[in-house]
């Protein structure tokens, strides 16, 4: 058997293990604790905290302090770690519910959110362990891009493409069309609660890494990594524009509406 057929056996046997199902939507219920908590951390800046980092790593050292914290940590860890291999096993095997049509794409969109979850299942890790450290690694990796040949234009693509993360997310809750992630939601009144939550969080997280990608965007353009920065320094950008503090908070709120409805989504996720 070549690598390849091996590597598809694989992630076929993975995207049927019920043991792995199950693990991957306690991966969304995990993501949806990281996102109340970065929703909570928001709201806190926005009426002036300077105390943490309201971004992932925030989250998760706000966690390590609390009793049990490092439990928890390692229970996130394990649930976003089973998600980002089972969105890695379906993007190589693929989505049985994608037409031919979009195929392709469903696989980079699975590979992409395969490598996000692993980053943050990491992260939790560390943070579990005792090791998480502080911020300011966007800014090295922008300042080490912009060294490389056209690393100017290769930040400002980066920086476009979470732009277009973000308008996708303000999209896909604008047009309720998250829904089409799910099995069902519980009909009824739960049905509409789910369908209020996904609609706030998603355009809510859609601003906020819009702002994020714009922040990518300046520093290409300038030269300047410091202008470069992580989800904090996008809700820091929020906080400055006028009516900045009710922007935030809003914003805040709306990420917190996402963590609700990631719960929501551990239950009725179609997987």
């Amino acid at each position: 058997m070549s690598a390849s057929g091996g590597a598809r056996g694989a992630a076929h046997r993975a995207q049927h293990s019920s043991g792995l199902r199950a693990l991957a939507r306690a991966g969304y219920a995990a993501s949806g604790v990281v996102h109340l908590l970065i929703g909570w951390l928001a709201v806190r800046l926005a009426f002036g905290s300077s105390s943490g980092s309201a971004d992932e790593s925030g989250a998760f050292r706000e966690l390590a302090s609390t009793t049990g914290g490092t439990l928890i940590l390692w229970a996130v860890t394990v649930g976003l770690a089973a998600l980002a291999l089972w969105q890695l096993a379906v993007a190589v095997v693929g989505d049985p519910g994608a037409d031919d049509a979009k195929a392709a794409g469903a696989r980079v969109k699975a590979a992409g959110k395969g490598v996000l979850y692993g980053v943050l299942a990491g992260t939790a890790a560390r943070y579990a362990t005792g090791a998480g450290g502080g911020g300011g690694e966007q800014e090295s990796l922008t300042a080490t891009l912009l060294q490389a040949p056209a690393g100017r234009w290769l930040v400002v693509g980066v920086g476009l493409a979470i732009v277009g993360v973000g308008v996708f997310h303000v999209v896909k809750g604008w047009r309720k069309t998250f829904l089409h992630d799910l099995h069902g939601s519980g009909g009824g009144t739960v049905a509409a609660a789910v369908e209020r939550l996904g609609q706030v969080g998603y355009v809510a997280k859609g601003v906020a890494l819009a702002v994020l990608g714009g922040l990518f965007v300046a520093a290409g353009v300038t030269h300047d990594a410091d202008k470069a920065g992580g989800l904090d320094d996008a809700l820091r950008t929020i906080r400055e524009q006028p009516f900045g503090t009710a922007l935030l908070v809003v914003t805040g709120v709306g990420i917190a509406a996402y963590g609700v409805y990631s719960f929501a989504r551990a239950r009725y996720a179609r997987l």
